[in-house]
């Protein structure tokens, strides 16, 4: 999310440098970058309060003093009966539907309007469109305009199960699938409820009468829909993570007043639809507690000035959370805010005593981890949070992320995920476990058990010797046979029919509880080898590689050695991996042939061909001054 240094400062009675404020985003976690006096913030999901400017200056609040005066319209709007029915309403609790109408169309912007497009360099649609968008960006809350004159028969918002074609207002015609909540005129559908508005009632540069639909959607049924149908939405984007239940009213009366700075209203009236239930969230604020939590000591009044300035409401020391504060719910919670307002740096560091105890260096789970990585295979680590669910799942109360909230009953999907991401990144050979536990819940009983997964495909390893071979169960089973035994394990060929890909060679998939793992479980312990020295991770770039291969010919086998070291000392950012993949020896002539397999790549481009002609030609010259050294055609 982009917002300008001077909208911020705008709203705020000190005049801070774009320095300060950018110390206080970081203190309060907001992660940024700036650009031409622009913050672009990365905000994290559950803090989809902070998807707006106004969002942001409640933050700043706790520095300085936010102008909270709302230039918002202030007189009576008259009720009218919009033909409408919500037969979603567990979906959608609460939506308005504002009717207005213009003397004429405007031409020319001015105020906050005219700086949000001029400042952010934005493009603009038309008059009403163009306020929705500024007022998503200004409180957070999406609305959506339908030109009214459009609107010539009962709007009907209703969940669908099958195929649907819909054309978006951006003239996108996008096929819905599966479970999607659409609103209908008779049969046509007008707007992807949360996602898109549709392009047969969408506005234009000579609508002046308009209705406006103001809504609350629950979160977790916008989750993913924009990514699935492949729209860039803002409107999902801050619909998924939650927006402020009771921020209609002021939202209508904003885009009112707005409307009213630019042109002369003709007439105005509200329908309003409201079921939603809302109980302000309170929670006991216990000093003591958030003392010992975060390592203060700091006095109850000061834990109260510290929340007030954060718009909490204390009573009694009973704490309120504002609406828009979906993301609290326990006393951790307001901890975590009391240490942003402190700041992270300024909470005194305290010695903490760990008791020793004795490490068992010898165990089954550190014996299995290091003979893998002696063979060629790479640890995972992937968060205990999926998306899917079963009835042995368990749900998380309050996840930092909406679309991932149930502990894993299940490790091999989030291998499989990792085997596919490293596959799409053109890697032949991909060896990986994870030792992590996994959760099931069964009769209200939680079950943890600790597991070793590991996943496998594509070539044995890149050495000559393993170049040709490919991974498959029966390499598996030869590899551990002489390394466990009187352990049931299955090796596993997972199906690839329906995984998003082309390849064709086998998955094979295995696991071991190791809570069942003993000792002499391990037959061959003399042939156990240390582990290798620590490797730093490095990330896959997004970037295409390129490969080439070289083949020489050695005449002088003693030779061979030189030829090596050049070519793996060789030094090159774009060079990303060397090995012999072909190596021959003729007994009778002393000759050896050798084939190198080089791969480049970059993490900041795609490279061409020049850079990679320039990169081989410069290994070339430098091999080919070894006397009795040659390349066969060259």
């Amino acid at each position: 999310m982009k917002i300008p240094y001077q909208h911020i400062i705008q709203s705020i009675e000190e005049n801070p440098s774009i320095k300060e404020i950018s110390n206080r985003l970081f203190q309060l976690g907001h992660e940024h970058e700036i650009e031409d006096e622009i913050f672009d913030l990365e905000i994290t999901p559950n803090r989809g309060d902070c998807l707006s400017l106004t969002g942001i200056l409640r933050e700043l609040n706790v520095f300085y003093n936010y102008n909270r005066n709302d230039n918002i319209y202030r007189g009576t709007i008259e009720e009218f009966k919009l033909d409408f029915e919500n037969c979603s309403p567990k979906f959608c609790p609460k939506i308005s539907f504002l009717k207005l109408e213009i003397i004429k169309e405007v031409l020319e912007y001015k105020g906050c309007l005219k700086d949000y497009f001029n400042d952010l360099n934005l493009t603009k649609n038309n008059f009403f469109t163009d306020i929705s968008n500024y007022l998503m960006y200004e409180v957070g809350q999406p609305t959506h305009c339908y030109d009214a004159n459009k609107i010539k028969d009962k709007i009907l918002l209703k969940e669908i199960n099958h195929d649907l074609d819909f054309e978006t207002l951006h003239e996108k015609t996008i096929k819905l699938t599966g479970k999607n909540n659409v609103f209908f005129i008779n049969e046509d559908p007008i707007n992807l409820a949360g996602i898109m508005g549709g392009k047969n009632t969408a506005c234009s540069n000579d609508t002046t009468s308009i209705i406006l639909e103001c809504a609350y959607f629950e979160p977790e049924e916008i989750m993913g829909k924009s990514v699935k149908y492949d729209i860039n939405s803002d409107a999902a984007h801050k619909f998924e993570r939650g927006v402020d239940p009771l921020s209609h009213d002021k939202v209508i009366r904003r885009f009112i007043q707005i409307v009213q700075d630019h042109a002369e209203i003709k007439s105005m009236m509200l329908f309003q639809d409201d079921n939603y239930k809302y109980e302000t969230k309170t929670i006991s604020l216990d000093h003591n507690k958030i003392n010992n939590i975060i390592g203060t000591n700091i006095s109850n009044s000061d834990y109260i000035k510290h929340l007030q300035s954060l718009n909490f409401e204390i009573n009694n020391n009973l704490v309120m959370v504002p609406s828009y504060r979906n993301d609290i719910s326990f006393q951790n919670d307001l901890a975590e805010e009391i240490a942003r307002v402190i700041g992270y740096d300024k909470i005194p560091v305290k010695k903490i005593n760990i008791p020793k105890t004795e490490q068992d260096i010898d165990s089954p789970e550190d014996k299995i981890k290091s003979f893998l990585v002696n063979n060629g295979f790479y640890e995972i680590i992937n968060s205990p949070f999926v998306e899917d669910s079963n009835k042995n799942s368990i749900s998380i109360d309050n996840p930092l992320d909406k679309t991932r909230m149930f502990l894993r009953t299940d490790i091999s999907q989030s291998l499989l995920e990792n085997l596919l991401y490293n596959e799409r990144r053109q890697k032949d050979s991909i060896k990986l476990f994870e030792v992590s536990d996994i959760y099931s819940l069964d009769n209200d009983e939680v079950t943890v058990t600790k597991k070793i997964s590991i996943i496998a495909s594509g070539r044995v390893g890149k050495n000559f010797n393993d170049f040709s071979k490919k991974i498959d169960v029966k390499f598996m089973k030869n590899l551990f046979k002489d390394f466990l035994s009187d352990i049931n394990y299955e090796f596993k060929n997972i199906s690839r029919e329906l995984l998003d890909t082309k390849l064709k060679s086998e998955i094979v998939y295995f696991e071991i509880d190791l809570e069942k793992l003993q000792k002499d479980n391990f037959k061959y312990k003399d042939k156990f080898i240390a582990p290798k020295e620590f490797i730093k991770y490095k990330p896959i770039s997004e970037f295409p590689s390129s490969v080439r291969d070289i083949s020489y010919l050695i005449k002088d086998s003693s030779m061979t050695n030189s030829l090596q070291d050049i070519i793996f000392d060789h030094k090159d950012p774009i060079l990303k991996d060397v090995f012999i993949f072909d190596y021959y020896q003729n007994k009778k002539t002393n000759e050896i042939k050798m084939g190198f397999r080089f791969t480049f790549q970059s993490h900041h481009k795609t490279l061409t061909v020049d850079e990679i002609d320039n990169a081989i030609e410069l290994i070339i010259s430098k091999t080919l001054k070894i006397s009795s050294i040659e390349i066969p055609g060259i």
